[in-house]
Formats: C-alpha cells, structure tokens, sequence
C-alpha cells in the first residue's frame, strides 16, 4: 500500500506564517503558525524582517510535517499565499535583504501619492493597473526603497548605490510570494495576482508597464517574471540538499484574498467573499471581464490557472476590522479577542457610540489617506461593552460600504457573502453582518480559506486535483446566517455610522508632532 500524498501551503500573513498540509478531500492534515516582529520606526511607519519570516517559514514547514507525520517525499506541491503589496528589495547574489520589508499598512509614501494626485495622474494609473493610487501598494514602496537604502549597510566593498545595482540586475523586486518563492526554489517569479497589486502592471496587456515604470523610476531588470497562479510549468522546485531535502514543486501562488475567493469555490461570475483578517477584503468574480469602478473600488485580477485567460475581480479593501480587535487589546478593553462576542452581546446596543477604526487610514471606497481613528458619540454613561459593541459594528458597516459600491459598479446584487477568516468564528458578528448589509452569510467548515486556496492552485497545477469541479465538491457550509434585524433600522443605524465617519476625514497633518 503506497503513503497518501498531500499538498502544502505557505500562508504568509501580515502578523505570522503559517504552513498547512491538505489531503485530496481538502480537509487540514497538520498546521502550524509562529508570528513575527511589528517593527515601527516611525509613526504610520510599519515593517517586516524578511529574513526573520524565512526563517519562520521553514521553522512551521518543519513543525507541521512533523505533527501531521508527513515525510517531505508525500508532498505533491506547495503553494504560496501571502500579505499583498508589502514590498522587499534583495542582493540577487548574497539573497540579503537590502532592507525591512515595507509592510502594505505602511503610510511613509503619502506624500508621494499626493503628488500623483496633484499632477492628475489617478486616471491614467487606474486605466492601466485598475487601483486607485495609494501608499498601500509596491511601487511607491519600491521607489522609496531605491531613493533611500543604505548601500553601506548592503555591500560595503563597492560604492554603486542601490539604484545602480537594481538597474544592472543585482539588485531584486518582490513582494512577499516572490521573495518566498525565491528563498525555496532559487527562481525569481511572481504570479499575476500579486503583479496586479503594485501598480507597476498593466491587467488589461498583462505585462509590466513601461510608462509607470519610468513615473516611479523602477529598474525593468529588477522585476520578477510574471507567471500564472496555476502554473503546470510551476515556479520551480526545492532544493533536495535544502531544509526539506527532497524535490518539491512550488506550483501555485496568489496574494492572499485572492487564495480566499479560490478556497472559497468563487470560480464563477457573481461569486463574491469577504475575508476577516488585519483588514477586510470584499472581491466579487466579474469573470473574462474587467469591470472599471467608478465608486471607489478597485479591479483587479482574480487569477489565471495554465492556458486559460485571466479571471477579474471587483475588491473593496477595507484597512483595519481584525485590527480595530487587536488594538482593543493594545488599550486593555479586552484581555483576548475571544472576548468580544460575550461583551457585545452584554448590552442591547452602543447607545449611540460609532468607532471608526481609520488607523491607517481609510480604503475603499473612501481613499483618504489622512483619515484617523475616530470615537463618536461617547457619554459619561459610555461602557466598555458599548466601545466594544460598537467595533463589531464598525467592521460590518465597512463591509456594506463596499457591498453598496461594488452592486452600484457591477449592476449584481450580492444576496450571498461567503465570508472566512479568524474573526468569522464570532457568531454575534455573522449574525450581525447578516442584518446591517441584508445578505444571507455563509461560513465554510474549512475557514482557512486562504491556505486553502494556495494548495488547490499548487495541486491543479500537478494533478493532484483534475479539474475546479473537485474542488467545487469539497467546500462544505458550517452556518448560514439570514438578517434578522429590521432593515429600516439597519439602514438609519447605517446612515449614522456614515457620518462619524465623515468626522474621520482629513484628520492627520504633516505639521503635527
């Protein structure tokens, strides 16, 4: 009797890594997670260590196998998911960072983007990549790398800066899949959806754009090959003298909300989900067809399996949800997320409190980089319960900004949200979810879609799995939610919540210390 074979999935996220071993009924074999350092050298400042995420990759791959009792020879393929638009610059010879990884949260390049913004450059970006110009995606990163590296810090021995290197093809671009797909193969490659994220990449002609490339003054000998997410060529295979020490093929890649709508099933047009991470992401399947948003969302590619075109998506990015969370802890609301749903539901409703988490700004569909973190609303009589209650509440109005905006632009009503992340397992947040945007929620039993995703594109592409029809059969329902709520309150609480975020707007200024 032969051993059963597996794929694997790199999950590499904004606070850890984690590594997850699948069998052929996608069902979790194993897994393991280690996060990594939050470094914040200045305010609205947010970087990764790339070495310190390589060396947790191999650490949970490690970890993972040997709690699942998988041999490196019984997997078939890995895959690749990973924080998008977080940007690296590396030695092509040495494989050295140059510098920290820029994290996608990190604002240091407003300034730049405003400058885009005054020379009317929004359209004519948006025409090409489908985003709406921001500090959040690569190629403002990129430059920002290259105008202010250190080169003493990268090769002391020669005076060439880094932008000369990157030029002559020693220096490397990547975000996050590269970088790890470089660290486990040797090859520098990307995949289509992460290259629709740094506004570098043209979605319509599918290549890197020479124009935008000459506006932010990036090196064409430093960018990765782009290649699709289902690759039956793959990106190229582990070292068998390596950590690993077999041959594995690294077969598949998406940037991770792209994994989720994949691990979600959400092959076909009209199909939508939304993930609940450090930040919210709505993508809704618009198929062959790249649907332009004139409402503030952003299109982008889906993804492309071998020899087949190009499937698009609408996508409302929504900064901080899972965040606004984390950062209850930070100010001790709460001692653990686990908390919320018993303090939420601990009282009937906020009494008029309204948080908007804009700590990083605000995404789609608003796009004000200066907007701040707001608490309206407040009394004497204000409860934690009720601050609480009222952050639940922040994340699902968000969702239904960008649910309005993405109906308004696609002309498809979203009847059905199949949403997956940490903070679906908060049944008062379903349910809630459920009543402020007026849809049926339905929640997976697999919810670490974005794993899930990677793997089934890595396994495509070897054959592990023949055809999305398979794949389409292991995705089980855990729970439906159906709005309960009145829907005319739903909407005046709604129209409420758009003013205090009006009250966000515009906050942060250049000459405040």
């Amino acid at each position: 009797m032969t051993d059963p074979t597996y794929v694997g999935a790199i999950d590499q996220g904004t606070t850890g890594t984690r590594f997850m071993v699948f069998d052929h009924d996608g069902q979790v074999v194993s897994s393991a997670y280690e996060t990594h350092e939050q470094i914040y050298p200045e305010p609205g400042w947010v970087e990764h260590d790339p070495v310190e995420i390589w060396e947790n990759t191999k650490s949970v791959i490690a970890t993972a196998l040997a709690e699942g009792d998988v041999d490196p020879t019984q997997l078939e393929a890995i895959g690749v998911t990973n924080q998008r638009e977080t940007t690296v610059l590396w030695d092509a010879a040495s494989g050295t960072p140059v510098y920290n990884a820029i994290v996608w949260q990190d604002r240091r390049t407003t300034d730049r983007v405003e400058e885009l913004q005054a020379d009317g450059l929004d359209e004519f970006i948006r025409e090409k990549t489908g985003l709406q110009p921001d500090a959040y995606f690569a190629a403002t990163k990129a430059e920002w790398l290259l105008d202010n590296t250190d080169p003493i810090k990268l090769e002391r021995s020669r005076p060439d800066d880094v932008r000369t290197r990157a030029e002559r093809g020693e220096v490397l671009f990547g975000t996050i899949d590269s970088w790890l797909i470089y660290n486990l193969t040797g090859e520098h490659v990307t995949e289509v959806t992460n290259a629709s994220r740094t506004m570098l990449y043209d979605i319509h002609d599918l290549e890197w754009d020479e124009d935008l490339l000459a506006e932010f003054s990036i090196p064409r000998a430093m960018l990765p090959e782009v290649r699709p997410s289902s690759d039956e060529a793959t990106y190229g295979s582990t070292d068998p003298d390596g950590f690993l020490g077999t041959e594995v093929p690294v077969a598949g890649a998406l940037g991770d909300q792209q994994a989720a709508l994949f691990g979600q099933a959400c092959f076909d047009p009209g199909s939508a989900k939304n993930t609940y991470g450090t930040g919210s992401f709505v993508l809704l399947n618009t198929g062959e067809e790249a649907v332009e948003s004139d409402h503030g969302l952003l299109t982008t590619i889906g993804f492309q399996r071998s020899g087949a075109p190009v499937q698009y998506a609408l996508e409302g990015s929504i900064f901080v949800t899972g965040a606004a969370i984390e950062w209850l802890e930070d100010v001790t609301l709460i001692d653990d997320p686990g908390e919320t749903e018993a303090l939420a539901r601990s009282v009937d409703s906020t009494e008029g409190v309204y948080v908007v988490p804009a700590f990083t700004g605000l995404g789609a569909p608003h796009w004000d980089q200066r907007a701040r973190g707001t608490i309206v609303g407040m009394t004497r009589g204000t409860r934690r319960e009720h601050i609480v209650r009222a952050t639940l509440e922040a994340i699902a109005y968000q969702t239904r900004d960008v649910a309005e905006a993405m109906e308004a632009d696609s002309g498809i009503e979203i009847s059905s949200l199949r949403v997956d992340g940490g903070a679906v397992k908060n049944n008062f947040l379903c349910q809630l979810q459920s009543d402020i945007l007026g849809s049926e929620i339905v929640r997976p039993e697999v919810d670490e879609t974005t794993a899930l995703g990677s793997a089934y594109a890595a396994g495509l592409a070897v054959g592990y799995w023949d055809d999305l029809g398979e794949l389409r059969a292991n995705w089980q329902v855990d729970r439906e939610f159906e709005p309960e709520m009145d829907a005319d309150r739903a909407d005046r609480k709604y129209d409420r919540w758009a003013e205090a975020v009006e009250c966000s707007l515009g906050w942060a200024r250049d000459d405040e210390a």
